[in-house]
């Protein structure tokens, strides 16, 4: 009889994607596209998607959905709305002279994480949400 030979799985054991990017804005705040075909655009951050490293910039990326109505009284058609592009495509505007800049991080006196804008050294303020 031959003996039972159990098979190793083909999962590797190198590093994996974390489940959760550390991204440099947040959203509310204003940008500015660095690469890409919408390269010089600026806008406000709609939203963030950490998981798939990428964000929502308004009036930037613009695509067309088409839209079919799934009540009978509501209208179908074609509507324009922003779709994400990668965060790495995106730098934040420094708060004092409005040009891109770098992000530094250092905690507080309270020990809340602050962001800094290596250019000009300024606080870069979190937007509160609503």
């Amino acid at each position: 009889m031959k003996p039972l030979v159990f098979k190793k799985s083909r999962r590797s054991a190198g590093p994996r994607e974390p489940e959760r990017h550390k991204l440099h804005i947040a959203k509310g705040d204003t940008v500015r596209v660095i690469s890409g075909e919408h390269r010089g655009k600026e806008g406000k951050v709609l939203h963030v998607y950490p998981k798939e490293f990428r964000v929502v910039v308004e009036g930037v990326n613009i695509v067309k959905k088409h839209k079919r109505a799934a009540t009978p009284n509501e209208e179908s058609g074609i509507i324009e709305l922003p779709a994400p592009l990668a965060a790495s495509k995106v730098m934040l505007l420094d708060p004092k002279s409005g040009e891109p800049t770098r992000v530094r991080r250092r905690l507080d006196k309270d020990g809340t994480a602050e962001r800094i804008a290596v250019k000009s050294g300024q606080p870069i303020p979190r937007v509160k949400a609503k």
